[in-house]
């Protein structure tokens, strides 16, 4: 290991960053000094600002990725390095205004109906009922599961906090099924790590979690992308279509920001179909001009 990716690593642990950003930025340092053929420490500002060009130009990276890799490479050089320059010096890059992919409660239906295994079932049918991050269903833990409350407690989520969100009924005499079929009962982990999932010492990975996404999506042949966070966004929307309110809607995705969540209006049919057009208002024939 090298000095730099000591610092690097000391730093991190000092400010409690999470094992996924830990991950993140050193493999897009690792990335950086591999462009260069150099360490860091012999690199500087002009050569950030060429390399974020390389990420869009080269790479075909998209703005969120570029984010990752400027946040990481700021975090090298003004917290580890103590370079002095601005902020402003290493922009974030200006990321496109879209909306998300929905799912429909049929297409729901359809993806969890066509998942490979009954573990993948399970993740799919989680991550809905819930709209957990998937690093989230990862982390859980079997003492999470409130059972006479009917919560879930998240530990640790995004930016270090807590929070609980619903035990549906339905997932619940699913979760109570599975635990029934395991052969070799976890003691830690929900969701136990391994190819077959029997390594009850360690929990499953995020990329399992990607692919009982995927491998679901083209068996049910769904066209839309699909990945752990569509089924969150299904779950934001079709909850605010039943009803929910923004607020508490927010809650339970865990953002701390309500601007955040106010996307899910621009995705909600309720709340898109009560306005109506001005279209509607004109007094227009329905004979169009010969």
């Amino acid at each position: 290991m090298t000095r730099l990716r000591q610092m690097m690593l000391d730093e991190l642990e000092r400010r409690n960053y999470t094992q996924n950003t830990r991950r993140a930025y050193l493999q897009a340092v690792a990335d950086f000094a591999h462009h260069f053929h150099r360490s860091p420490e012999q690199l500087g500002l002009d050569h950030v600002r060429d390399y974020q060009v390389h990420l869009f130009r080269g790479r075909k990276l998209k703005a969120n990725s570029v984010s990752v890799h400027v946040a990481a490479l700021r975090f090298v050089f003004i917290a580890v390095l103590k370079r002095q320059w601005p902020v402003t010096d290493t922009p974030y890059p200006k990321k496109p205004d879209t909306l998300p992919a929905v799912l429909s409660p049929e297409e729901v239906t359809r993806l969890i109906n066509a998942a490979v295994t009954p573990i993948h079932r399970l993740i799919l049918m989680t991550l809905y009922a819930t709209g957990l991050r998937r690093t989230e269903l990862t982390q859980l833990k079997i003492a999470d599961i409130d059972a006479p409350r009917m919560v879930i407690h998240v530990r640790g989520g995004k930016g270090r906090k807590d929070r609980d969100v619903m035990l549906s009924p339905r997932l619940l005499e699913a979760l109570r099924h599975y635990w029934r079929g395991l052969k070799r009962k976890p003691k830690v982990w929900l969701f136990p790590g391994g190819n077959w999932h029997t390594d009850v010492d360690r929990p499953i990975t995020d990329r399992v979690v990607w692919n009982a996404c995927a491998q679901a999506a083209r068996r049910a042949g769904i066209e839309k992308p699909v990945h752990p966070h569509t089924l969150r966004h299904s779950f934001a929307t079709h909850l605010l279509e039943a009803g929910a309110d923004v607020r508490t809607i927010q809650v339970l995705l865990g953002h701390s920001s309500l601007k955040a969540t106010t996307i899910y209006l621009h995705l909600s049919r309720r709340h898109l179909q009560a306005t109506a057009s001005p279209l509607d208002a004109l007094p227009l024939s329905l004979n169009t001009p010969v």
